[in-house]
């Protein structure tokens, strides 16, 4: 048999028989795709919500382990039923109504993965030119070459590959992660850190959201993708516990280490917030910017790997007529055009692009708090037939659940502002009522909280007789 091979399940539900092993693995996908450098960034945009280092790491803690307790109970849904995350969703949605959910949560897979391979791309380039032995854009070429391959091949061949490469990565890049703090701890001056005063409970808020929105929340459209293939005996608890440990653990200690470097250093902190991965480099000697290029590509990588292989699954649920490997090769033919453009065309495209994300964030916010809600309201596993048939029990159209995709997208936008592109300008109509768009809540972001409550508790209060109905058949 050989070590990697294709596969050949997409939307379809998993047979019993190709469902195997225990829920510790589950850590190694979570892990992987969260190990990334990115991280220790994080901890300067913390502090940049002018709160204290031990605000910063209660929000990491709390907002991390939170975000990944929503995608460890939409995990749930796959090991009660063996189907895709976007699969499953359409009990909630309808079988047709879900293409909503459906194409907005493929524009971000797609949009990330391409963030992603960017930003390993761009690493690479600003490493080689500290060296200065190769031209920069030979070392652009090098590190497009070794990003955009890794996540090809683990995204196209599937889930068995992706098991075994988000192991190795993982390992791989947790011991560079950790020579990298040896390396730097000299460069934590842990009297200037502490110094730092408390700050407003705004930003408090304001950082923990950042920790939930940034770091966790944007897995829960592809949860379900990973546990699908578990027996169904498996213990809930652990489905729930290996997941939130395996993505928690490595991005809580670098957002934590990344405080500390930024908080003691205004120059670095200021640095992470135009280049937040080159600027990492100035603390290192020369001898190991070699493998920092590594470890910056392949902790980008993992996280990549996993939503191109997620957008392919979403683009064949939403109705496109291919096989999952072709959808992914869709989806990597787009990622491949849109890495190249921001990297060697665009001059200012990146943070309007990221504005694009964030803005699509809002409602996605809102399906994943739609979707966490049917799962903890269904006692029993989903009908998967019924998934695939507009005229069974789930239906074609969910109104309800629609209705309150727009609501929750409405309110979101009204309370959070966008200053990564002009053209945004105009969210945040709501945020009068809490003291304006200069006002001490105005950066806190609090609109994706009220689109998470909306629904959350809009979905229990709409639709618990009906989803009783549907488990009464």
């Amino acid at each position: 048999m050989p070590i990697f091979e294709l596969e050949l399940n997409g939307p379809n539900l998993i047979k019993d028989s190709e469902r195997s092993g225990t829920a510790k693995s589950l850590f190694w996908p979570w892990c992987g795709a969260n190990v990334s450098l990115l991280a220790l960034s994080y901890g300067a945009f913390f502090l940049g919500f002018g709160i204290s280092f031990a605000q910063a790491t209660y929000a990491a803690i709390i907002g991390t382990v939170l975000s990944f307790l929503v995608v460890g109970v939409s995990s749930l849904a796959g090991k009660k039923s063996n189907a895709p995350t976007m699969i499953l969703s359409r009990a909630a949605f309808g079988v047709k109504g879900n293409i909503v959910p459906g194409a907005l949560s493929y524009l971000v897979f797609v949009g990330w993965e391409t963030v992603l391979v960017s930003l390993a791309t761009l690493a690479t380039g600003t490493v080689f030119t500290r060296l200065g032995h190769i031209n920069h854009n030979l070392s652009l070429i090098i590190g497009f070459v070794i990003a955009v391959s890794l996540t090809v091949f683990g995204g196209v061949l599937g889930f068995s590959t992706i098991m075994k490469i988000q192991k190795w990565l993982t390992l791989i890049t947790v011991f560079m992660t950790i020579v990298y703090i040896g390396l730097t701890f000299d460069n934590v001056n842990w009297s200037v850190v502490t110094a730092i005063k408390n700050g407003s409970t705004e930003g408090f808020v304001g950082a923990l959201i950042f920790g939930i929105t940034g770091i966790g929340l944007g897995w829960v459209n592809s949860a379900a993708d990973y546990s699908r293939y578990l027996p169904r005996s498996v213990s809930s608890k652990s489905v729930v516990g290996w997941t939130v440990l395996g993505a928690s653990i490595v991005p809580i200690i670098l957002v934590i280490y990344g405080s500390a470097l930024a908080g003691s250093s205004k120059e670095l902190s200021d640095a992470i917030a135009m280049d937040p991965i080159g600027a990492l480099t100035t603390l290192l000697p020369t001898w190991f910017l070699i493998p920092f290029a590594l470890v910056a590509i392949l902790g980008l990588v993992g996280g990549a790997i996993l939503d191109l292989y997620s957008s392919g699954l979403t683009l064949v649920s939403i109705g496109l007529p291919v096989k999952r490997h072709i959808a992914a090769m869709i989806d990597a033919c787009i990622m491949l055009a849109g890495t190249i453009y921001i990297v060697w065309f665009a001059d200012n495209f990146f943070f309007p692009f990221q504005g694009f994300l964030i803005t699509l964030g809002v409602p996605v916010t809102v399906w994943s708090a739609i979707f966490v809600a049917d799962v903890i309201l269904r006692k029993q596993p989903y009908s998967e037939t019924d998934l695939y048939d507009a005229n069974a029990r789930y239906g074609a159209w969910n109104k309800r659940s629609l209705m309150l995709m727009i609501i929750g997208t409405i309110v979101g936008w009204g309370l959070v502002t966008n200053t990564f592109a002009s053209w945004l300008s105009w969210q945040g109509y709501f945020l009068n009522i809490i003291g304006g768009k200069q006002g001490p809540w105005a950066f806190a972001n609090v609109g994706v909280i009220a689109a998470l409550l909306i629904g959350f508790f809009g979905h229990i209060a709409l639709s618990r007789k009906a989803i009783s109905s549907q488990e009464s058949f």
